[in-house]
């Protein structure tokens, strides 16, 4: 018997005459086998597992049709009482961003106990010691200090570690996973999957893997389903779906992703340096009078030179101090000591006031658009309020405004609208646009795709592309994904704990490279072995 099966499920909109945004669904899951939903974002994957989970927003969803069946048990006839008792025991969950699901003023220890106290009645011994046992089973380093930290104590590996041993100390059936490596670096990215595999072999788990990442399907899959606009659009074995897919919408999703091999180069069309680094470091704490402490070296010597209308890429794991030097370069932050020019102009040593004149020259694109724009200023407003505070006149920046729309792709009526009402795509997209509205020298990118759908990320990166071509700017681009690195990136820097260990043209430091932790991270990218545009495995 299977696991879950999901039967001709349908949610729709609560109210009356509400449209259909998930429609007549099937899914099956057996003990032990993994299962991947796949599609872009409004494609109905989340509104499905937590119609699973019993946890659509009440006045918002809900379940109009079908059964879902966890052991043959149906769960939508539960009552809610009922529904809370399956969860943990029978069904848990791991969200994509554990920060926003643990709770911040609550131990972590304590919080996996609270799920204990729940749902048994172990004495608080016990419970303690089951609690130690799956921190030790998440592979989490001293596991006692670990138990007593708060969320913000811990890494993004350490808190999603903690969110997957919450969701598995019970044992339950079925794993629902939504996203939940997407923003990880490759290396943890790779532990984390190890992990669930390790565990749900352990335990006979059945495990629904919801992601947009088609090289964690190719890793980690038995079996996949595609969904599209709230339709499931095809289904089958993960070779089959990666090598031989039937539906021009799942071959539009693998033709998306970039490949692992690098672009060919692209000629230098100019000498001039838009940015150099030189001696570049970054101390946090320590250096007090009469303190004996030691700083963290979160840049340590960084030498990097960036040419006009070139974009250099810096990858590594998260705490390799990529955002850091991206931060110093911003100004965002005071370096501890070294060069940054900008332009030829120094600025590392320079005062908030002094720094003014250089910071319509450096331009910033953060992760996550919708916490970077103003949810109460229209798009309009929030570009032209840039270009206004340097003395353009407001109808000349309306003006920019809306060629800068055209430029990246947004109709003119985008202009009247607030972020809500926009895709997170088409948010980043709006993003860039404000970003260039100040005619910068530089754009600093912040992993400015890592969280978009493989083909918007593709829409995304060859506008950035397109934008460079027309305007030569230079791009400093950070990301953890090597497959967007070898596409977008003419140059490399690798860092490892502040320091560059590995810096060149882009097709030789991920073509070939000479640095072991290079190779580490190349060799944890998920579907390496994968050629996914030509849907075909890669022939060693």
């Amino acid at each position: 018997m299977a696991v879950l099966e999901i039967r001709n499920l349908t949610v729709a909109i609560d109210a009356p005459d509400g449209a259909s945004v998930v429609r007549d669904i099937s899914i099956t899951i057996d003990a032990g086998e993994t299962v991947c939903l796949v599609g872009e974002s409004g494609s109905g994957k989340s509104v499905s597992s937590l119609a699973t989970m019993g946890l659509l927003p009440k006045g918002s969803l809900k379940v109009t049709s079908g059964e879902i069946l966890l052991d043959g048990e149906n769960l939508l006839s539960l009552t809610p009482t009922e529904l809370r008792d399956r969860r943990a025991t029978r069904m848990s969950m791991v969200f994509q961003e554990p920060m926003t699901a643990l709770n911040p003023v609550m131990k972590v220890g304590e919080q996996i106990e609270e799920v204990l106290s729940a749902h048994t009645k172990l004495s608080n011994a016990a419970s303690h010691a089951k609690v130690m046992g799956i921190l030790e089973q998440v592979g989490l380093p001293n596991i006692e200090r670990i138990a007593r930290s708060y969320p913000h104590q811990l890494s993004g590996g350490q808190r999603q570690r903690i969110m997957i041993a919450m969701a598995l100390i019970l044992e339950p059936r079925l794993l629902i996973a939504d996203e939940p490596t997407t923003a990880l670096d490759v290396t943890t990215q790779q532990q984390i999957l190890r992990l669930i595999k390790e565990l749900q072999t352990r335990h006979g788990t059945a495990v629904l893997f919801i992601t947009h990442d088609m090289g964690v399907v190719a890793e980690i899959a038995d079996r996949v389903y595609v969904m599209n606009k709230g339709d499931m659009v095809e289904s089958g074995p993960v070779m089959d779906i990666l090598s031989k897919p039937a539906m021009e919408y799942t071959k539009k999703l693998l033709r998306s992703v970039p490949p692992l091999v690098p672009r060919p180069a692209r000629p230098e069309t100019s000498r001039t340096i838009a940015l150099q680094l030189t001696g570049l470091n970054k101390i946090y704490g320590g250096g007090k009078f009469l303190s004996k402490a030691v700083g963290t070296h979160a840049a340590k010597d960084v030498t990097l030179d960036l040419k006009v209308g070139r974009t250099l890429g810096i990858v590594g794991e998260s705490g390799s101090g990529k955002s850091t030097v991206a931060r110093c370069v911003m100004r965002l932050i005071d370096p501890s000591s070294g060069g940054i020019r900008v332009g030829g102009q120094q600025i590392a040593d320079l005062t908030p006031s002094g720094l003014h004149p250089f910071r319509k020259k450096l331009q910033m694109v953060f992760q996550d658009p919708y916490r970077s724009l103003n949810p109460r200023l229209s798009i309009e407003e929030s570009i032209i309020e840039g270009p206004m505070n340097y003395g353009v006149s407001r109808a000349d920046a309306k003006a920019k405004a809306a060629e800068l729309l055209d430029l990246v792709g947004m109709p003119p009526e985008a202009a009247k609208r607030y972020p809500h009402m926009f895709s997170g795509g088409q948010r980043q997209r709006i993003a860039i646009a404000r970003a260039l509205a100040m005619e910068p020298e530089l754009l600093v990118a912040d992993e400015a795709v890592s969280a978009l759908d493989v083909s918007v990320q593709a829409q995304v990166l060859d506008l950035l592309t397109e934008i460079q071509e027309r305007t030569r700017i230079a791009i400093l681009f950070i990301t953890h994904d090597l497959r967007v690195a070898a596409q977008i990136c003419d140059e490399v820097a690798v860092m490892r704990r502040g320091e560059v260990v590995e810096y060149g043209d882009t097709a030789r430091v991920l073509g070939n490279p000479q640095h072991e932790y290079t190779r580490t991270l190349l060799t944890a990218a998920p579907g390496r072995d994968w050629d996914f545009p030509n849907f075909r495995a890669v022939v060693a």
